[in-house]
């Protein structure tokens, strides 16, 4: 038995049993796939894959297993690498952060420059994607730490830690009619073309549910995934925006006006997710740490052995 071998049976698994992609992903023939993992089936005495003709149609039940303890065997592999790069080239390695638009234009920024200046050594890259892309990119060791708001709860693989809370705000063009309004109301706002963010960012859900429970209908004419986007339209006069609080800036946004409204849409937790059974890198619990001070070394082990940690603990 190989470490190869598992980690072709394990990207096959992950492509959706399509070999040609994953021969890709892993940069070898689709043959050589294939025979590698028959090879493995011949030795184990197990058929892990179902086949019609060439064609892999299904997991097998004792494949299932198999699967799940290879994904196990190579998480390990990946610990030993990075412990053995951690104390053989100390400050040294890499860092990629997956998060959205929002966190890595309005919350990263400050947390990204403290980082580069204490870890020069360290080679920090950021993948911008939806929530669910960020979770995927962690779970398949593509990126170290996943930051969302949306979607990282859905993943029992990760381990989560809650980092801060934020509400919503409504922008306006100076003069608007809704910025007269003593109290901004859920059916005030029905009245107006809305603008706001994609389904899957930004705390998007709690609007929808919001208008839902008050039985009215948003009138959503355009949404996006980047802030600055919607405060462009905004200032165009195609409609209110409602963004994250912190995306909007008085000094920047001249022309726009902002009301909070989170009592109206709830709070949003922003969380941290990491792979369960992940040896972290001092310089990873570095970054935590700058990002949300109250996630100590200590805090995040107990999340990672499974001790838990509730959005009660800080917020």
């Amino acid at each position: 038995m190989k470490l190869q071998q598992l980690r072709y049976l394990v990207e096959v698994a992950r492509c959706g049993l399509n070999v040609s992609e994953a021969a890709e992903v892993l940069y070898t023939s689709q043959p050589g796939v294939s025979k590698q993992i028959k090879l493995l089936e011949d030795e184990l005495g197990v058929i892990v894959f179902e086949r019609s003709g060439k064609r892999l149609t299904a997991i097998t039940e004792p494949g299932k297993r198999v699967l799940d303890i290879a994904g196990r065997i190579l998480r390990e592999v990946s610990n030993i690498k990075r412990v053995s790069e951690e104390y053989a080239g100390g400050e040294t390695g890499s860092l990629v952060i997956a998060t959205t638009h929002t966190q890595a234009r309005y919350a990263l920024p400050t947390v990204v420059k403290k980082f580069v200046e204490r870890h020069p050594e360290v080679r920090l890259s950021m993948h911008q994607g939806s929530p669910t892309q960020i979770a995927e990119w962690t779970l398949n060791g593509e990126a170290d730490i996943a930051i969302a708001t949306e979607a990282l709860d859905q993943y029992p693989q990760l381990v989560m830690l809650p980092c801060y809370q934020w509400g919503h705000s409504v922008v306006a063009p100076d003069g608007h009619p809704i910025l007269a309004e003593s109290t901004i109301t859920l059916a005030a706002l029905a009245r107006w073309p809305l603008i706001t963010y994609d389904p899957a960012f930004a705390g998007r859900s709690r609007i929808n549910k919001a208008f839902e429970r008050a039985q009215l209908t948003a009138n959503i004419v355009l949404a996006a995934i980047d802030a600055d986007v919607i405060k462009t339209y905004v200032s165009l006069g195609l409609g209110l925006g409602i963004i994250a609080s912190m995306a909007y800036d008085t000094a920047r946004d001249q022309g726009l006006q902002a009301r909070d409204v989170s009592q109206l849409f709830g709070l949003n937790t922003t969380r941290i997710g990491l792979r369960r059974g992940t040896y972290l890198r001092r310089f990873e619990y570095d970054f935590i740490e700058l990002f949300a001070s109250h996630l100590s070394k200590k805090a995040v082990d107990m999340a990672m052995e499974g001790s838990g940690i509730n959005d009660e603990y800080q917020l």
